[in-house]
């Protein structure tokens, strides 16, 4: 295997969140390689660790070996469990192709963006905003009062693009169901297709999905490089806190690219 490239993302801020509310995305704390902060979802105090002090989550990490040894294939009405947090992505479900060469000038590049994302396992057609950092370093989501809008992160690579593209979108919100609730119903196999203004079609095939909890976030799984074009879809899962307004888990969906057009 060849030395990965860094991706955009893997430069991005050391600490990175990606904030929930209602039924918003999840918090997710994005960091260097080297350095994972604790995270901080936003429904609570600030964690101790943050002080130095151990918690409860570090020494749930330090079990981490009974989880299991590899991202589960997912499907329909299937429970989804996390892998071990220094387990790597799924492997690829079918044979990956080239990643689209990157956008060269700048001009070409501040106008070139993802615009929509079609999912038809799950019933998804839906437009693609771009979220970015707040000053406090958080990531935002889209609009509540979009529930059918998603989310590119665009400090990442551009879908297609060598590296981990970032796409997130919300569960439900007051008023019901939103673009990804059926998100967890992914499997291996599955095709996503992310469609871009410049005219390229970046098409998906699922490698895994798993469920895991806030506390314990496979950061280096998500973020981390990777030597081919990958996607990452992130939504939210487990319990609903009515009063923290907030779910315990995320469910990450991975995918590499199998086909581009364009």
């Amino acid at each position: 295997m060849t030395q990965p490239q860094k991706s955009p993302t893997s430069r991005a801020t050391p600490a990175l969140l990606i904030a929930g509310s209602l039924g918003g995305v999840g918090a997710i704390m994005v960091g260097l390689l080297s350095f994972i902060p604790p995270v901080d979802d936003g429904s609570g105090p600030v964690p101790q660790a943050q002080q130095g002090e151990p918690t409860a989550v570090q020494f749930q990490n330090a079990g981490a070996f009974q989880l299991a040894p590899t991202v589960g294939p997912g499907g329909k009405d299937v429970p989804l469990t996390p892998a071990r947090l220094e387990a790597p992505p799924p492997l690829a479900a079918v044979p990956t192709v080239a990643a689209i060469p990157p956008v060269k000038s700048k001009a070409a590049k501040a106008r070139t963006r993802p615009t929509r994302i079609k999912i038809p396992e799950i019933k998804v057609n839906a437009r693609i905003g771009a979220v970015k950092l707040t000053k406090a370093g958080v990531l935002g989501t889209p609009p509540l009062s979009k529930p059918n809008l998603t989310g590119w992160y665009n400090k990442s690579p551009l879908p297609g693009e060598l590296g981990p593209s970032i796409i997130n979108g919300h569960v439900s919100t007051k008023k019901g169901a939103a673009v990804f609730k059926r998100l967890g119903e992914l499997a291996k196999g599955d095709h996503i297709y992310v469609y871009r203004s410049d005219g390229k079609v970046a098409r998906y095939t699922v490698s895994g999905i798993e469920q895991v909890s806030k506390k314990t976030f496979p950061t280096n799984r998500v973020y981390g490089n990777t030597n081919d074009a990958q996607l990452r879809l992130i939504t939210c899962g487990g319990v609903y806190n009515k009063k923290a307004h907030s779910y315990t888990d995320n469910i990450v969906v991975y995918a590499t690219l199998s086909k581009k057009k364009g």
